[in-house]
């Protein structure tokens, strides 16, 4: 069914707004970055837009020059040299301005890569944590990250480009409306078909390109399986190679086939514009060569049409090509805007900065449900925690312990109910101050490529990375990992970890580096989240007694499937579907009978027939 005219209307004027908007968005951006480049690259935009009309004057006058002098007895070339002359200061004005457009785009291309990669990153790291697990968001930092710092050069260049070829056309077409005005009625039609068929392929191209972010994500995925250190091995004992790359292959034909289609009615429209512009230049032409014949144009005139008009033709090309390419290339930058037009809920600076100093927890009646989940994850949950003491969340996988420490440390706020730390809604705290008082240890903690010595001080990198090399080494013995870090080849500053160096950690061990940089903080609260994954069950026993011993006081909440160890907590709290369902110690919690105690005995039950605990 064919779309209202009003409505075809209106998506054309918002389309042109938006084009309009991302253009204005990328000067003002090259304006910062280089505003005398800018000035300048516009100035060489119009001098080498000038070049062809002052060519082809010169090409006129030199013609009937040399015309003339070869009609005299004795030539006087004195009317020839200044022809020759500015047709010399045409053409030098005409390289040296191209070398610098050249020599400043790349300029621009160094500062516009640098300027956009930083702010994608910096405003990413501005987000909310719940953004990155959308699908939705995820494309939208696909398009964003999509070949931008190309396509902000590619529309300053195209822009320009249009400038030029304007001006070209401008200056071209006085010269020819002198000499056989029907000329600009026999090309503008064709320029003005091929403009419009090329922007309908441009814009159906990137309505493709935008429709195409999920599969991209797809195909950086299977590369990444047979690519990565981490996937290759069972990537291999399964012989899934074939399936991957098949998967990939599937994908990438699709986009490939496509991309043909375009490719194919590019060079049809493009070939029928060139053939038909030709066409009428040519028959334009004769008539130019009858009048010179009869009488009514000079012989300087013919070459002064013949180039005019085929420099036209060849204008009018470029300018619907530019213009094409620098609205396509808008439209891309929209995608960027997009991006950094998102904005985070939880403002990580805005807040108060003090009151947090025992680390008391009181979470009144909090419900959650994460971004496009069906059913809340928390429901309901209410529970206290004292200064100082000692807290294990036990329950089941998917019981909502996890999400519950994620929402203490505010990386989400909760659907209703509140959480207080001493006294305070989180709410009004800033979000950095907070996480400056709390220390945590993730499931799976950060194996950062850089040296000990640095993966240690990232706990409090603003004092410990400038000079922090003796707080950094008591950290590590109180952790008790110095001995470890001592016996690496270069002790605190080995290079960790294999994608930029030869020297890689056990998973325990890169457990033990994390639990060392949350203890670097200077926290109030002090998370565990199953911090001894990698950890047998012996050492995640000693590492818990070290923890009581390393937490001074802090209020400390562990999250382990181990109740060899959470036994030892002051308190355990229980949580069965997003509810607490049991809180007391371990002993009487086991004398309760309840849910608690179900596990346990499930639990004795394996290590009873051998099998590990579970984790």
């Amino acid at each position: 069914m064919a779309k209202p005219l009003s409505e075809t209307l209106r998506k054309s004027f918002e389309a042109s707004a938006e084009l309009l908007r991302s253009g204005r968005w990328a000067f003002r951006l090259a304006w910062r970055s280089h505003r005398l480049f800018l000035i300048g690259r516009i100035v060489c935009a119009l001098l080498v837009g000038l070049v062809p009309a002052a060519f082809a004057i010169m090409i006129r006058g030199l013609v009937n020059a040399v015309v003339l002098a070869a009609g005299q007895s004795e030539p006087d070339l004195s009317s020839v040299f200044p022809w020759l002359v500015a047709g010399l200061i045409v053409t030098a004005s005409d390289v040296v301005s191209r070398m610098f457009d050249r020599y400043a785009e790349a300029r621009f291309e160094d500062d516009f890569d640098l300027d956009v990669t930083s702010s994608i990153m910096e405003h990413a790291d501005r987000l909310d944590i719940g953004y990155f697990e959308g699908a939705q968001f995820q494309d939208t930092l696909e398009r964003a990250r999509q070949n931008t710092t190309f396509h902000l050069v590619g529309l300053l260049a195209s822009s320009l480009s249009f400038i030029t070829h304007s001006i070209q056309i401008l200056s071209l077409t006085s010269i020819l409306f002198v000499l056989e005005p029907l000329a600009l009625l026999a090309l503008l039609p064709f320029a003005l078909a091929h403009f419009l068929f090329q922007w309908r392929i441009s814009k159906r191209f990137y309505e493709d390109e935008r429709t195409r972010a999920t599969k991209r994500r797809w195909t950086r995925y299977f590369t990444t399986l047979v690519l990565t250190r981490e996937q290759v091995p069972e990537v291999k004992l399964l012989d899934l190679g074939p399936v991957v790359v098949e998967r990939y292959r599937r994908l990438m034909s699709d986009f490939r086939d496509r991309n043909r289609l375009r490719h194919v009615r590019t060079f049809v429209g493009g070939s029928l514009f060139a053939v038909l512009t030709t066409l009428a230049v040519y028959f334009m032409f004769g008539r130019v060569v009858s009048r010179v014949i009869a009488g009514d144009l000079s012989v300087g005139d013919i070459a002064v049409f013949a180039m005019a008009a085929l420099r036209l033709r060849n204008a009018l090309e470029s300018v619907v090509l530019s213009s094409t390419r620098g609205m396509t290339q808008a439209l891309y930058i929209s995608n960027l805007r997009e991006f950094l037009d998102v904005k985070p809920v939880i403002q990580r600076t805005t807040g108060k900065t003090t009151g947090i100093t025992r680390g008391a927890i009181e979470v009144h009646n909090v419900t959650f449900t994460y971004p496009d989940a069906k059913r809340p994850t928390l429901q309901g949950v209410s529970l206290r925690i004292e200064a100082g003491e000692i807290v294990a969340l036990v329950g089941r996988n998917g019981a909502g312990k996890t999400t519950l420490v994620h929402l203490l440390a505010r990386f989400y706020d909760p659907d209703d109910g509140s959480i207080l730390i001493d006294g305070q809604d989180l709410r009004a705290l800033s979000q950095r101050y907070l996480h400056e008082r709390i220390g945590f240890v993730f499931q799976h903690p950060g194996r950062y490529e850089t040296t000990a010595r640095e993966n240690i001080a990232y706990g409090k990198w603003r004092t410990l990375l400038a000079n922090g090399s003796g707080e950094i080494h008591s950290i590590a013995e109180r952790a008790g990992i110095a001995p470890m870090i001592e016996g690496l080849p270069e002790g605190y500053d080995t290079q960790l970890g294999r994608e930029f160096g030869s020297i890689d950690l056990s998973g325990g061990q890169w457990q033990q580096i994390a639990i060392a940089r949350a203890l670097a903080r200077d926290a109030a609260l002090l998370i565990l989240d199953e911090p001894a994954a990698s950890l047998d069950a012996e050492a995640e026993y000693q590492l818990f007694c070290s923890s009581r011993r390393l937490a001074e006081g802090r209020t400390t909440i562990l999250i382990s499937h181990r109740f060899s160890t959470v036994s030892m907590a002051d308190r355990i709290i229980v949580m069965d579907r997003g509810r607490v369902v049991e809180t007391g110690t371990h002993g009487e919690l086991l004398a309760m009978n309840g849910y608690y105690a179900t596990l346990y005995s499930f639990q004795q039950r394996q290590m009873e027939m051998g099998l590990p605990e579970a984790d």
